[in-house]
């Protein structure tokens, strides 16, 4: 049974048991596999079944101004017990349980009977992700190569545009490596240039960096690479203004969108950047080893593929750099209801809920004596990656201190923090965050 149209975890209909529906013979069902997750994870799978969980109602529907009893409800979709609190979404993001139910589902089908006419239907959820994809990006199918991380989509593009020692290619310092160092090594192979533009902080505003891209293009600048969102301070980028600046003069663009895709209603037709990065593990909430790469049309002969292999995408650009062999099609299929999943929130809603936790973090601890923020709290410069340094506490020890007696996960910066909250917490965790990095900045760590 194929997962990706009905919805597993919404559909409660369940009149007849379906072959796929039946327990294996030590008693394990596609719905037993979460109970058992949540119970106790993998030591409860091997050594017991049956075990008793509680299956949350079904999500409801987004109210025009939800409140924290509907983002309780939303919480209670993932497996998270409620004295953990995990904000590092900038990382690693849990999955719901609607994904995680198709990721086991369609992966079980695959174990019970690996046949080429068995496994063929997959290939009707890998179509159905990429129209997905191009829905919540707001562009077409042919645009969409699914890859297996921003990573591999930012190496797709440094590998596969042709560049020459006449050449020049302008990144932000602050890229990540697949979007910094990945063209510096490049450029070491096949000789073009490499010109590093600095980010200021605090953030001077979007038009500082506007102009910023307008001086530093030349003659010889052929491609540029930035970042919508930064993972470093949680800078936001104006990508659209940046993107038009490039277009005018003839150079091509790529928009790191790891810290984007997920927590923004990102519109590429209106961003209109030549390449476009995302992960599904991050603000998604999707599989791991899932992501994609959007490739203007008007670029698509500006790349050449550069992985090759029996198989190939089924459209558009895809049939050009989706050679990536034997793929995870349960993972790419469960790609698809985590969008689903964040569709029925609504990427607007989420994107507000994100970025209203993370305004009430940086107002909470800009009042603690010694906290210096990094990110900006301007909503239009920053969105829901809060960094800030503590005087007289270690990060390193903080960081470790917040997980081993607090169960709250982050992110250790040098002498301070990276939090990042997303749409499954709720303001307690922030608060309770709060109340404990003050604890520890009275006693230590």
């Amino acid at each position: 049974m194929l997962s990706a149209v009905p919805d597993p975890f919404h559909d409660r209909r369940r009149s007849t048991m379906t072959a796929h529906a039946r327990p294996d013979s030590d008693g394990i069902s596609r719905r037993s596999f979460a109970r058992l997750l949540a119970a106790g994870g993998s030591a409860a799978l091997l050594g017991r079944t049956g075990l008793a969980f509680e299956r949350p109602a079904p999500l409801p529907q987004t109210p025009a101004a939800p409140n924290e009893a509907f983002w309780r409800s939303v919480r209670e979709q993932f497996l998270m017990p409620t004295d953990i609190s995990v904000m590092n979404a900038a990382n690693l993001c849990p999955s719901s349980l609607p994904v995680i139910e198709a990721m086991y589902e369609n992966t079980k089908d695959i174990d019970r009977d690996a046949s080429f006419q068995n496994r063929g239907k997959m290939g009707a959820g890998k179509v159905n992700t990429r129209k997905i994809l191009a829905e919540y990006l707001h562009t077409t199918p042919e645009q969409i190569v699914i890859t297996r991380n921003t990573s591999e989509a930012n190496n797709l593009v440094s590998s596969g545009v042709v560049l020459t020692a006449d050449d020049e290619v302008i990144i932000f310092n602050q890229n990540h490596p697949s979007n910094n160092l990945a063209w510096k090594e490049k450029a070491k192979r096949y000789g073009f240039t490499v010109t590093e533009l600095e980010v200021v902080s605090p953030h001077p505003g979007p038009d500082y960096y506007i102009d910023l891209v307008r001086r530093s293009i030349t003659a010889r600048t052929k491609l540029l690479a930035i970042t919508h969102h930064t993972n470093t301070v949680g800078d936001l980028f104006p990508a659209k203004e940046i993107c038009q600046v490039a277009r005018e003069r003839g150079v091509l663009s790529l928009v790191d969108g790891a810290q984007s895709f997920g927590l923004m209603d990102v519109d590429l037709s209106d961003m209109q950047p030549d390449f476009y990065t995302g992960s599904a593990h991050k603000w998604p909430c999707g599989p791991k080893e899932t992501g994609v790469l959007f490739v203007n049309e008007r670029a698509h002969d500006a790349i050449w593929g550069t992985m090759f292999s029996a198989g190939r995408g089924d459209v558009g650009i895809s049939r050009k750099l989706e050679g990536f062999g034997q793929r995870d099609e349960p993972a790419i299929i469960a790609f698809g209801e985590a969008l689903k999943f964040q569709q029925q929130i609504g990427m607007k809603t989420i994107q507000a809920r994100s970025q209203e936790l993370a305004q009430s973090l940086m107002e909470q601890v800009s009042a603690i004596d010694g906290v210096t923020l990094s990110t900006s709290p301007d909503p239009t410069r920053s969105v829901a990656v809060v960094v800030f340094a503590i005087d007289g506490l270690d990060g390193r020890g903080l960081f470790n201190a917040l997980y081993d007696n607090e169960k709250i996960g982050v992110t250790g910066r040098g002498n301070g923090l990276r939090i990042s909250p997303h749409f499954y917490n709720l303001h307690s965790e922030i608060d309770r965050t709060v109340a404990a990095i003050k604890r520890y900045k009275a006693t230590g760590v």
